[in-house]
């Protein structure tokens, strides 16, 4: 759907509708309707962080959750809005014992004007919904999920941080909610969604560059798996080599794949490299999506943006080990970077590869195309400039 159309039902407004009185009603359909939302407000709102105080990821949640349940008979019910509340789940949970479940991260940031935006969401919502299908879970309207997500960020808005650098981080979770130990797809499931003030992922408006443990025994996804969806079991087993890298004085971790040993990822981020290409020309490049990587939005994004400046080729090619020593050795390596919602853009300046300490000239560049990047997102997320990628709440 394009954005414009999806404006038209982005801007419509909440009206709490009283939970007594709407009543629980059920209907067997493959979606579910932001008009048949419920609002049940907390009783008991919880005190705000200081602005003063930092906030730290994941550890800070507001007053409401979005909630949706779903079984095959009946299909979706109505979703609602509801006080932050802990899940009450089977033993024989589906999601827990075959990690039938999937997630999405993305922001909202507000603006000088103290307008709240929602950066590309219909990004988040086309990979939901791709990682729906390819773990057998129940099929969703994107444009409906969006807008109740909308809709849960205006009841709880005053929980968006104002400060530069800060954001609501928004994190719809889909899961299977089967209570049986048989393997199959689940015929019932949940759908909720959490919200998170969060600050800079670096202290002011510095940028920590990182060092990466390159070890090629360590596999984060294969050709005919998962790793283009956004799956928890993507990220559990990564938890033992992000360990090894630090024993190696490592903050992250270069994922490599296949004998010729291909960069694919850092850490739970994309990678690019800017460097002058084999043919003499200045670049930008990035692996392809080919079933091993995920589809960031925040990758998608500076693709877009570097090709929209047309000041050096922009292309999605896969990358070797032994490309990328050639062209170190050479001294065409102008910047590494990672890319992801949390940080947006992280700059790389080590690599640990085969016993060699690789140094990457990153930081010694500026970095000059990582700071453009910055900057663009930034005005584009918090509004200091119009753009077609975010969303009003």
């Amino acid at each position: 759907m394009a954005a414009a159309a999806l404006g038209q039902i982005w801007t419509r407004k909440l009206l709490p509708v009283p939970w007594l009185l709407c009543g629980p009603r059920r209907y067997a359909s493959s979606n579910f309707k932001a008009t048949d939302l419920q609002l049940q407000m907390t009783q008991k709102p919880q005190k705000k962080p200081d602005p003063s105080d930092p906030l730290v990821f994941g550890k800070i949640f507001t007053d409401h959750m979005l909630m949706v349940e779903w079984n095959q008979k009946e299909g979706w019910g109505p979703p609602r809005i509801q006080p932050f509340q802990n899940l009450t789940l089977h033993p024989a949970c589906s999601a827990l014992h075959y990690s039938l479940q999937l997630f999405e991260g993305m922001k909202a940031f507000k603006g000088s004007d103290q307008q709240v935006r929602l950066f590309r969401p219909w990004l988040n919502m086309d990979r939901m919904l791709r990682s729906a299908l390819r773990m057998c879970l129940p099929s969703f309207d994107k444009g409906e999920l969006l807008e109740c997500i909308r809709r849960l960020i205006e009841v709880d808005k005053d929980w968006v941080p104002a400060g530069r650098g800060t954001s609501l981080y928004v994190r719809p979770l889909l899961m299977g909610n089967e209570a049986s130990l048989g393997v199959g797809s689940a015929t019932q499931a949940l759908l909720y969604v959490v919200l998170c003030p969060v600050g800079s992922y670096f202290p002011g408006d510095s940028m920590t560059p990182v060092s990466l443990l390159a070890d090629p025994t360590f596999i984060r996804a294969w050709m005919g798996g998962v790793g283009d969806c956004k799956l928890g079991g993507n990220y559990g087993p990564t938890v033992l080599v992000q360990q090894e890298a630090k024993k190696k004085g490592c903050e992250q971790v270069l994922w490599l794949y296949g004998p010729d040993h291909q960069l694919t990822e850092v850490g739970t981020m994309n990678i690019f490299i800017y460097w002058t290409y084999e043919d003499g020309v200045l670049e930008l490049v990035t692996p392809p999506l080919d079933g091993i990587i995920l589809p960031g939005v925040v990758r998608r994004s500076l693709l877009d943006l570097a090709q929209t400046w047309g000041e050096f080729r922009v292309v999605e090619r896969k990358v070797t080990m032994k490309e990328f020593l050639r062209a170190l050795e050479e001294g065409r390596v102008r910047e590494v970077f990672g890319s992801g919602t949390a940080c947006q853009v992280c700059p790389v300046h080590r690599i640990l590869y085969e016993g060699q300490q690789l140094h990457i000239p990153t930081m010694e560049n500026g970095p000059e195309l990582i700071l453009r990047f910055q900057k663009e997102l930034k005005e584009i997320q918090y509004g200091t400039k119009a753009h077609e990628w975010m969303l009003l709440v």
